[in-house]
């Protein structure tokens, strides 16, 4: 071998040792975050209760006694035994199963118990600070389309998106039935609210009408609505009469997500999107932040 040969023969030697170190640390993050994450079915076992449901949105694991929701959205919360108890942490989903910090297993375990938690070291929230927001329609169901072409349920989301941001700022609790372009079964809706216990259900939607001079928002409660309920909606109407929107009023209808929710319930109309200007008004980012604003204005309101 000519000592030009060797040069090279040892360059290619080092530069391989540096690559091979190099990959080794790249693959020692994920050797970690194994460690770190389980199974939601090797928590149950964990925690001596059975996987009982699992989709995108939530897991649900039981026992004779015990019932732990586990909500998987980033920000999620489980609540034992129907009472909210503390933050989900890291949720990852690799190859259809979801993996959970095993550190969830050590929280949730102290309130397992007969209905409530046995050794409250996580404070719980208090009544009256827990909302459900229900941006109607999604995934296969588009709801109605507005006059400029867009979907009801694109904008029912996003209205939703910037209420839930106003509610959390005011140091509100609140579970979204959907986060995403999904359809979630109406009474999932209802019984994922009935789960979390939750202290109000607003459900967002968007009007239409066959005559293009239909405007204006609309609340509603189920025909045998309670005190409660009714003074949510009118609570909400009221701030959101602060938009110039035209308000329609508190109407009744038994619309399923109202009569199956236990706690008091209200569906909002934003507006008319056969309407050119209520459309116009509903399709502007800006509006969309006096309208969002507006209605956790009404529903923090409520709560008081």
């Amino acid at each position: 071998m000519t000592k030009r040969e060797s040069i090279l023969a040892l360059v290619i030697v080092t530069v391989l040792a540096a690559a091979g170190c190099q990959r080794s640390h790249e693959r020692a993050p994920k050797v970690v975050l194994n460690e770190q994450m389980i199974s939601v079915p090797e928590l149950a076992v964990r925690l001596g209760l059975r996987l009982d449901e699992q989709n995108d949105a939530f897991v649900v694991l039981k026992d004779e006694t015990n019932t732990v929701l586990i909500f998987t959205h980033p920000d999620g919360r489980f609540f034992v035994n129907g009472q909210p108890t503390g933050p989900v942490g890291r949720v990852k989903t690799i190859a259809g199963s979801i993996y959970v910090s095993e550190t969830l297993a050590t929280q949730i375990r102290p309130y397992l118990g007969l209905g409530r938690p046995v050794v409250p070291q996580t404070p719980t929230t208090p009544r009256g600070t827990h909302v459900a927001i229900d941006p109607g329609h999604g995934g296969r169901d588009p709801g109605t389309t507005s006059i400029y072409g867009t979907y009801e349920k694109d904008l029912n989301l996003t209205v939703a998106h910037k209420i839930v941001s106003d509610l959390q700022r005011r140091g509100l609790t609140v579970t979204m039935t959907r986060q995403r372009d999904r359809y979630p079964e109406l009474e999932s809706r209802a019984d994922m609210a009935n789960r979390c216990n939750v202290d109000l259900f607003v459900s967002i939607h968007a009007d239409s009408a066959p005559n293009p001079d239909a405007r204006g928002f609309t609340l509603y409660v189920a025909e045998a609505a309670s005190s409660e309920a009714l003074r949510a909606a009118r609570a909400i109407a009221q701030a959101m009469a602060t938009t110039g929107l035209d308000s329609r009023g508190v109407r009744r209808n038994n619309y399923r997500v109202l009569v199956q929710t236990r706690s008091p319930a209200v569906l909002i109309e934003l507006g008319y999107l056969s309407n050119a200007q209520d459309c116009a008004r509903l399709l502007n980012d800006a509006f969309q932040d006096r309208l969002a604003a507006a209605i956790a204005s009404g529903i923090a309101d409520y709560l008081r």
